[in-house]
C-alpha cells in the first residue's frame, strides 16, 4: 500500500563536519578532540582519521550539484568548532567563509541549510582545560553560537545545538569508545549536564541574534523494548530507559531530572555542581526536537562490570542489550525494527504531551554491504528497504497524534563513521576512498523519488 505524506513535510539528508569535510589543518582550522582521538594508536578501526574524509572542503560545488539532483528540500549539516574559534581564541574569518559559500550554494540550488552547532568536534584547547566536564566549556559553546549565529543568521534559520549529547557524554567520558576517550564516573555526568546547559545559553543567543530563528536540539533516543517480566529485568529497562533518554528528555522537555538518577548515581557524586537555575536554562522553550533512531534496544539484567559502586563509570548500569536468534544485522551489529521507531515516537508523545515540541527526524539509515558492480553501479536494496520501513513507521506515529514535520536520511554520502573508521558505508552516495569519487547508489534515485511525489510505495 501507498504511504503518502504530507505536502510540506520536509525530506533532508545530514551530515557532519569532521566525517566529510576532511582539510583538517586548512583555512586556520585547529586540532579538535576527533583529530586526537583518532591520531592515537588503538581508537580507531585500522587506525584510520578524518584527516580527508570525503574531502568535502574542497568540494562544495559538486557535492551540492548532487544534492540538487537528488531534490533535497533541506540539508543538515555541522559546523566545525575547530574551525570558527580555533583553540577558543579570535574568530577565524577563514572558517566563516567556507560556510558562506556552502550555506549560498544550498540556497542557490533551492535548498534550506539545517545548521547543527555541535557535532562531536571540541577544539582540543578545551578538552585540555577539562572539556564539557568543566562549566566554562557551556559558556564557551555559547559565544561560539553567537558567533555563528550573528554570521550566517540572515541566510539560516534552523538550528541545532548539539547534536546527540548522550553519545558526546557518555561515550566520549564514561565508555571511552568516542573523543575523548575518558572513563569516569561523575565527570561522565557533569559532562552531560554541562553540554545540555551550553544548549540551553546558545538557544538564548541565537534567539537574540537571529529573528524567527528555529531552534532545537538532536536526542539519539533508545526504544526500550523488555525482554521478561523478571524483576530484574524490568529495573534494568528502566535504566536504559534512564540513561539512554531520561537525563537529556527530561531536563530539556520538563525541567526536571529523574529521581531514578539521583538514586543510581549517588555512590559518585553528590550532583553539587548542578547550579539553582541551571534546569531552568536548560529547558528553553524549543520550535522543535530532533530525533535520531537506528535500532531498538532491549535490556537484560546483568552484573555490574566493577563491583564497588563508588568506582563505577556512570554508564555501568548493570544490564546490556540482547538480540535475537537469527536476526538480520546491519554492517554496525545493529538490529533492525521499523515499529520500535513508532514506539520511540508515541512514547515521546505520552511522556511529555503538550511540552513536546514539533519533531524532526533528524538522523535515519544503515550501513549495508554496499558492493559495486561490474557496471558501476550499487544496487543496495538493504537501504532502501530500511528507510521505506523506517518512513513507513514515522507515517505510522504520525497518524496516531505524533507532529512530526520531517525526515533526513544518514547519510548524504558514505564518510567516515567515527571509531568505526570508513568500512561502514551509510550513504546515498557512494565514495570511492582513493579517488573521492561519488557515485549515486540505488537508494539515491529511490529517495529522489520519494522526495518529488511525498510517496513511499
Amino acid at each position: 500500500m501507498t504511504v503518502q505524506f504530507p505536502a510540506d513535510f520536509v525530506f533532508g539528508a545530514a551530515t557532519a563536519s569532521y566525517q566529510i569535510e576532511g582539510a583538517v589543518a586548512e583555512g586556520g582550522r585547529r586540532p579538535s578532540i576527533w583529530d586526537t582521538f583518532s591520531h592515537t594508536p588503538g581508537k580507531v578501526e585500522r587506525g584510520e582519521t578524518g584527516d580527508v574524509a570525503c574531502d568535502h572542503y574542497h568540494r562544495v560545488s559538486e557535492d551540492v550539484a548532487l544534492m540538487r539532483q537528488l531534490g533535497l528540500d533541506s540539508y543538515r549539516f555541522s559546523l566545525a568548532w575547530p574551525r570558527i574559534k580555533p583553540d577558543d581564541g579570535p574568530v577565524n574569518p577563514a572558517g566563516l567563509a567556507f560556510y558562506d559559500e556552502l550555506v549560498d550554494e544550498l540556497l542557490a540550488a533551492g535548498i534550506e541549510p539545517a545548521v547543527t552547532l555541535y557535532h562531536w568536534d571540541l577544539p582540543q584547547a578545551l578538552e585540555d582545560r577539562g572539556g564539557w566536564r568543566e562549566r566554562d566549556t557551556a559558556e564557551r559553546f555559547a559565544d561560539y553560537a553567537a558567533v555563528a549565529a550573528d554570521h550566517l543568521g540572515d541566510r539560516v534559520k534552523r538550528w541545532i545545538t548539539l547534536n546527540e549529547p548522550f553519545c558526546s557524554s557518555i561515550l566520549g567520558y564514561a565508555d571511552g569508545v568516542h573523543a575523548p576517550g575518558a572513563q569516569e564516573g561523575e565527570g561522565a555526568l557533569k559532562a552531560a549536564h554541562h553540554l545540555l546547559l551550553g544548549h540551553g545559553i546558545a538557544a538564548q543567543r541565537i534567539r537574540s541574534s537571529v529573528p524567527g530563528a528555529q531552534v532545537g536540539i538532536t536526542l539519539n533516543l533508545a526504544s526500550v523494548q523488555q525482554v521478561s517480566e523478571s524483576s530484574a529485568d524490568l529495573e534494568a529497562a528502566q535504566r536504559n530507559l534512564l540513561i539512554g533518554n531520561l537525563i537529556f528528555t527530561d531536563p530539556v522537555l520538563a525541567g526536571s531530572y529523574p529521581e531514578l538518577g539521583k538514586q543510581v548515581w549517588s555512590p559518585i557524586t553528590d550532583f553539587s555542581w548542578i547550579a539553582g537555575d541551571d534546569l531552568s536554562t536548560i529547558a528553553q522553550p524549543l520550535d522543535f526536537l530532533g530525533v535520531n533512531f537506528y535500532f531498538p534496544s532491549r535490556p537484560r539484567a546483568v552484573a555490574h562490570q566493577v563491583a564497588d559502586p563508588a568506582q563505577r563509570v556512570a554508564s555501568d548500569l548493570g544490564f546490556e542489550s540482547v538480540l535475537h536468534e537469527g536476526e538480520y544485522l546491519t554492517e554496525m551489529g545493529w538490529p533492525v525494527d521499523a515499529g520500535a521507531f513508532t514506539a520511540l515516537l508515541t512514547w515521546l508523545q505520552g511522556r511529555y504531551g503538550d511540552a513536546l515540541p514539533p519533531i524532526h527526524i533528524t538522523e535515519n539509515g544503515i550501513a549495508c554491504p554496499d558492493v559495486v558492480g561490474p557496471d558501476g553501479r550499487i544496487d543496495d536494496q538493504d537501504r532502501i528497504r530500511y528507510v521505506g520501513d523506517h518512513l513507513k513507521a514515522v507515517k505510522d506515529a504520525m497518524d496516531k497524534g505524533v507532529d512530526i514535520r520531517g525526515y533526513y536520511v544518514w547519510s548524504l554520502m558514505d564518510n567516515f563513521e567515527w571509531a568505526r573508521g570508513y568500512q561502514p558505508r551509510f550513504g546515498l552516495l557512494h565514495v570511492d576512498y582513493d579517488t573521492l569519487q561519488r557515485t549515486p547508489k540505488a537508494s539515491f534515485d529511490w529517495y529522489r523519488n520519494v522526495i518529488a511525489t511525498h510517496q513511499i510505495p
